[in-house]
């Protein structure tokens, strides 16, 4: 019995996660409020604040389920997000090592862009989701600092700001590809965003 509750609990707590996604993208985020999310599901708002106290912890669950689709791991001694993958790019610093791994993060852009595109515009509105979303970015910038650190590469003060210039390039082309698609296999514009980042991060 106690294992049949906890699955429904688990069933429930999808669905409200489910179903606040495509109100967010429907709707927007703050136009969606918890009564919205709770009648999608067919329950109550009592049944949402057991779950979430608020939109905004709502919403750092679903960051959660980006860090999963983008294999991003919790690092427990640090309390953060990481991606091996990136680290290891960034330090070996060669065309082919970051065009393989912006390949592979090319490859999830429509898988995650329900979450890109509603992380965006609840950033540009709440101040807490804008704090979130950087929070987000700087794990990533992280990891590109991280490899740029074990390879000796570039002086210290510096890698940080080559980090965060990657992901600026990163992130804008993949709004980009959200509102003008292209092809993901055969599009010239990796190779040249994997230029940029060589230029940025390689030797």
């Amino acid at each position: 019995m106690a294992n049949l509750r906890e699955k429904q609990k688990q069933q429930t707590r999808r669905s409200l996660l489910e179903n606040a996604l495509r109100l967010f993208q429907e709707q927007g985020y703050v136009a969606t409020t918890i009564d919205d999310i709770a009648t999608a599901v067919g329950t109550t708002r009592v049944t949402f604040y057991a779950h979430f106290p608020n939109k905004a912890e709502l919403m750092r669950a679903l960051f959660g389920e980006l860090n999963v689709r983008l294999d991003r791991h919790e690092d427990a001694e640090e309390h953060r997000s990481t991606a091996g993958s990136l680290v290891d790019a960034a330090r070996a610093g060669s065309f082919e090592a970051i065009r393989s791994w912006i390949g592979v993060q090319a490859a999830r852009w429509p898988d995650i862009k329900p979450y890109i595109a509603v992380v965006e515009e609840a950033s540009a509105v709440d101040p807490e989701m804008r704090e979130l979303r950087d929070a987000w970015f700087g794990e990533v910038i992280d990891d590109i600092t991280t490899g740029l650190a074990d390879a000796g590469r570039f002086d210290a003060r510096t890698r940080r700001f080559r980090g965060y210039l990657a992901m600026e390039l990163l992130s804008s082309a993949n709004l980009r590809w959200i509102h003008h698609p292209w092809s993901l296999e055969d599009g010239a514009e990796l190779d040249i965003l994997a230029v940029a980042w060589t230029s940025l991060l390689g030797d």
